[in-house]
């Protein structure tokens, strides 16, 4: 054990987080494969294109809870390795799915989204129970941004594998998500476990050590090493009396409602129906072959990654609900917008609802993207965090899953301005829920947050 001195934070970091590159290639990548796999398998049916789509969000609505409590039992560190070699398996095994093979790819693919709920649901605590709370803010804009990143990968990939031949590009793009798993088991192998799971299955002497590897005092380790022993006691109380049903008493009610909430509306305005589909919207715009409009998705990554950078740089400079409310505002303009604009002049050029999707996007990233999830991790107070925080993490896969599936289906029913406007009117209700629902967690202690919610 005496080599794991040498281990730098940075790599701690860097590795720490890196399931968020996994996370987001997986959810990227099938932006640019489906427009050949829907030409190699002749795909015309809306509903089978949904599912191949949303299969991962499917899978990652279990993925989380599950590795959540099994990372109680054997720690962030293993449960990520497991994580990774999911990940590597089934990204090989969708690149060689049978011709035709809708249902097999279905399946393998709800089976990678159990990586990617573990990842969405593991990386995150890691982070914050190695980081010290001067940098959690600041780490957790770098989870966002790998995350993101991880989304950019994948749509390079899409444009550099294109020209492949139509039944090998697909298969390519799939598959090479094997890569940055790989990366990430041999990076994982060297990072030490957590010390607050370490304190709380009684390595008190490994939790100190590993302690030392990011913290510049002995004094700063000693005093860090006594809270995590007390919030560990605390924890293992409020487990045993704490169940689901808790979570809807007078007391905590008003806070679920909130955290749920926002987690939910996140996925149900929509970002993801332009993250999986640009290409085919693209397409179904200008009547232009959907493999022809890579370049959209990269535009649309380079969005986020800059949206997420801009975001660490703000984030402590305005109040969480502020930046919330004007950007679904925003948000739902730029869904309106389009289906006035076309109303109003039907010879209006078709690319203009790409232009305002792009808008939407500038502003997703770097508002609700990563605001949700700072929102849900301070609001919960401890006797009820693991399980409403898990409960807001299913919710939001439950959104992303159901646009993913039904945007296709609308597409195939009515105009694609008025399906964003729907997801418009849902901006809308987001903000008006903000405003009423969503208490403002920015500086406040959770005791703070608690008594507000339960005047």
């Amino acid at each position: 054990m005496t080599n794991e001195k040498k281990i730098p934070s940075w790599f701690i970091y860097f590795f720490g987080s890196f399931g968020g590159i996994l996370f987001g290639y997986d959810i990227g990548v099938m932006t640019g494969a489906l427009p050949f796999l829907k030409l190699d398998w002749n795909i015309t049916n809306a509903s089978v294109t949904g599912w191949i789509t949303s299969a991962v969000m499917f899978g990652a609505i279990f993925g989380g809870a599950l590795a959540g409590q099994l990372s109680d039992r054997l720690g962030r560190r293993k449960m990520i390795l497991i994580s990774a070699v999911i990940f590597a398996v089934f990204s090989l095994l969708s690149g060689i799915a049978p011709n035709d093979g809708s249902f097999y790819l279905i399946i393998v693919r709800i089976f990678l989204g159990l990586a990617v709920g573990a990842a969405s649901a593991l990386v995150p605590p890691y982070m914050s129970e190695l980081a010290p709370a001067r940098l959690r803010g600041r780490l957790s804009g770098l989870n966002q941004t790998m995350i993101v990143s991880g989304m950019l990968i994948s749509y390079i990939m899409d444009y550099v594998f294109k020209d492949l031949p139509t039944g090998w590009g697909w298969r390519i793009m799939l598959a090479f998500a094997a890569v940055p798993a790989i990366i990430l088991f041999f990076g994982v192998l060297k990072l030490p476990e957590s010390p607050r799971f370490l304190v709380k299955h009684g390595d008190e002497e490994a939790a100190e050590r590993v302690l030392s590897y990011v913290r510049s005092s002995q004094d700063e380790i000693d005093g860090e090493l006594k809270d995590i022993k007390k919030t560990a006691s605390q924890e293992t109380k409020a487990s045993k009396s704490t169940h689901y049903s808790t979570l809807f008493t007078g007391k905590y009610r008003y806070l679920v409602i909130a955290g749920v909430g926002i987690a939910a509306f996140q996925q149900f305005q929509g970002a993801n129906a332009i993250f999986y589909y640009i290409p085919l919207i693209v397409e179904k715009a200008t009547g232009s072959a959907a493999s022809n409009a890579l370049m959209w998705p990269i535009i649309q990554g380079v969005i986020l990654v800059l949206g997420s950078l801009l975001y660490m740089a703000i984030a402590e400079k305005f109040k969480r609900r502020t930046l919330i409310m004007m950007g679904g505002s925003v948000m739902a303009l730029s869904f309106f917008l389009p289906a006035i604009i076309n109303k109003m002049d039907p010879n209006a050029n078709p690319m203009m609802i790409v232009l305002f999707l792009s808008i939407y996007v500038a502003f997703y990233s770097f508002t609700w993207a990563p605001l949700t999830w700072v929102i849900v991790g301070e609001m919960f107070p401890l006797a009820i965090r693991g399980k409403a925080a898990g409960l807001a993490s299913s919710f939001n896969w439950i959104g992303s899953w159901a646009v993913g599936l039904l945007f296709p289906i609308m597409t195939a029913a009515m105009s694609q301005e008025a399906v964003f406007a729907i997801f418009g009117a849902i901006c809308v209700l987001g903000v008006l829920f903000t405003k009423f629902f969503v208490p403002e967690t920015k500086g406040k202690s959770l005791e703070e947050i608690e008594a507000e919610g339960t005047k």
